[in-house]
């Protein structure tokens, strides 16, 4: 489990990095998520690190209720992201946080679930981030083999989240691998 507490640190270096890359006038640039521009996958990032606290702490989706709908950004968005994300981290390196059970709208998972579905986002969405302000694509190689692999053995399917997967060639890389079966074209 110490594993993955460090993937989880890994995945968020990696969105942060781009965060802190985005440029006063990228922040209504397109993504590879055709609904959100720049901001709003930042927002959506940023609104999931809120959840982590009180999920981590016991609490259930319905006592949480709506406080985290909208923007969670503000008028200072990368130093918004600095917070969330800071507080989740340290939720997620709270003692015992891996042997809790964790209140999800799908119903009751294991922490270590919780947080497997946490850092594969943050990893693809540094992606996404990457490819929309022009940035540096490429992310830890150890981080997009081991999400790969877990990736792999979900039932993502194509539907709401995800379209079908990309082909992607026999020599493609881990990384590769990870965009394409998201339906993303790496």
């Amino acid at each position: 489990m110490a594993r993955l507490i460090d993937l989880h640190g890994t995945a968020l270096e990696e969105f942060d990095r781009r965060v802190r890359a985005v440029g006063l006038t990228d922040w209504a640039r397109p993504t590879p998520c055709t609904d959100w521009d720049v901001h709003d996958l930042v927002n959506h990032l940023a609104t999931e690190q809120l959840w982590v606290p009180p999920l981590l702490g016991g609490a259930r989706m319905e006592d949480v209720g709506d406080r985290f709908d909208g923007d969670n950004l503000g008028e200072e968005p990368a130093a918004s992201w600095a917070v969330v994300s800071r507080e989740a981290r340290t939720a997620w390196l709270g003692l015992s946080s891996l042997e809790r059970t964790v209140h999800l709208s799908f119903g009751d998972v294991p922490a270590e679930v919780y947080l497997w579905q946490m850092t594969f986002d943050l990893a693809v969405h540094a992606w996404d981030l990457a490819r929309a302000i022009g940035a540096d694509e490429a992310l830890d190689p150890d981080l997009a083999k081991e999400l790969h692999a877990w990736a792999s053995d979900q039932d993502f399917g194509p539907g709401q989240m995800f379209d079908a997967p990309s082909p992607v060639g026999p020599d493609a890389t881990a990384q590769d691998r990870l965009i394409a079966l998201t339906g993303r074209t790496p």
